[in-house]
């Protein structure tokens, strides 16, 4: 079984089929989120350092640390996001002890991150784009790292799932020319908005299951993506991501603060026989229980992981071979 395996300097997380599903927490990341961008700009990381905290404590197995702020005094993007990328590495990985993602469109920041990692992290993303190709398949060799492939390619994003599994095919197949294993491959398949394309969801679950039986491959996905636009979008977040999972879906970048989202998850976990006894589904029982008697989600999360004695959340993957 196809296993990607992720790591900080003392925990190991493994992305893989038999594997409970693994949460990349979302929120680091100053995209439409003015008062985060402007606080990182100013030097100011305390929503990172919260943000890191509490994603980890409310079950989060891997942060996504996005350092794409578009500065008022340099938009040059090339100059101002590699030191901020190294900086945030650094805060972060110094707050908690789970994986990471770096996520940049900015080679340069994707190994500005890169340089100041501890582990093993993973890399997000490359694309079917000729030039983001040639730019990042090299830097996923020299680190040895996994890598996030996103399934749009020079042509844009195709609406049609057999396109998008031709990139992805494509990816797995050049990253094989520069000697990365396809375990080493996590696909985004790209979750169209159901809102805008009625057949979204049942398109993704074909082109995960394709996926796996064809390319043997991991998959993730901007969970949010399903419902943008729509009210009540947790609701319908919440029943996407079992119905992932049960098609083959590996992990998700999504908010783990987001209780009916991770109790819809740890439930998933407990069903497809990836959480033993169902030890983590009755942990996660003693944190509804609380919020039941009045306490907010992610302070009842933190209170069970500091019951806990875990400084960085709940644990990884046992780490096995690929």
């Amino acid at each position: 079984m196809t296993r990607t395996i992720v790591a900080s300097k003392s925990k190991t997380v493994t992305i893989g089929f038999d594997e409970p599903f693994c949460v990349i927490g979302e929120r680091i990341n100053p995209t439409g989120r003015k008062k985060l961008a402007a606080e990182l700009e100013a030097g100011d990381f305390s929503t990172v350092e919260k943000d890191a905290l509490e994603q980890v404590a409310c079950g989060a197995m891997v942060l996504d640390v996005n350092a794409g702020v578009v500065y008022n005094s340099n938009p040059d993007p090339n100059q101002t996001e590699p030191p901020l990328m190294r900086r945030m590495i650094e805060l972060v990985q110094g707050l908690v002890d789970v994986p990471l993602c770096i996520d940049s469109s900015v080679p340069a920041a994707l190994e500005a991150g890169l340089a100041a990692a501890q582990g093993r992290p993973l890399l997000n993303s490359v694309t079917g784009e000729e030039e983001r190709l040639e730019a990042i398949l090299p830097l996923v060799r020299k680190y040895d790292v996994p890598v996030v492939a996103i399934s749009n390619d020079d042509t844009g994003i195709s609406e049609d799932p057999e396109v998008r599994f031709a990139v992805a095919k494509k990816i797995v197949e050049r990253a094989a020319d520069h000697g990365i294993p396809a375990h080493d491959i996590v696909v985004d398949p790209l979750v169209m908005p159901v809102g805008a394309m009625a057949t979204a969801g049942r398109q993704v679950f074909a082109l995960v299951r394709k996926l796996r039986e064809e390319l043997g491959v991991n998959t993730t996905c901007g969970a949010s993506n399903i419902s943008f636009g729509l009210p009540h979008r947790h609701g319908i977040n919440a029943a996407f991501l079992p119905m992932a999972i049960g098609a083959g879906m590996t992990s998700a970048i999504m908010n783990p603060v987001r209780q009916v989202e991770m109790e819809a998850i740890k439930a998933a976990n407990f069903l497809m026989n990836n959480d033993p006894n169902g030890g983590e589904w009755i942990r996660f029982a003693r944190v509804l229980d609380a919020v039941a008697e009045g306490t907010p989600f992610p302070d009842a999360a933190r209170a069970a992981q500091e019951a806990g004695g875990a400084r960085g959340g709940r644990r990884g993957g046992r780490r096995r071979s690929a």
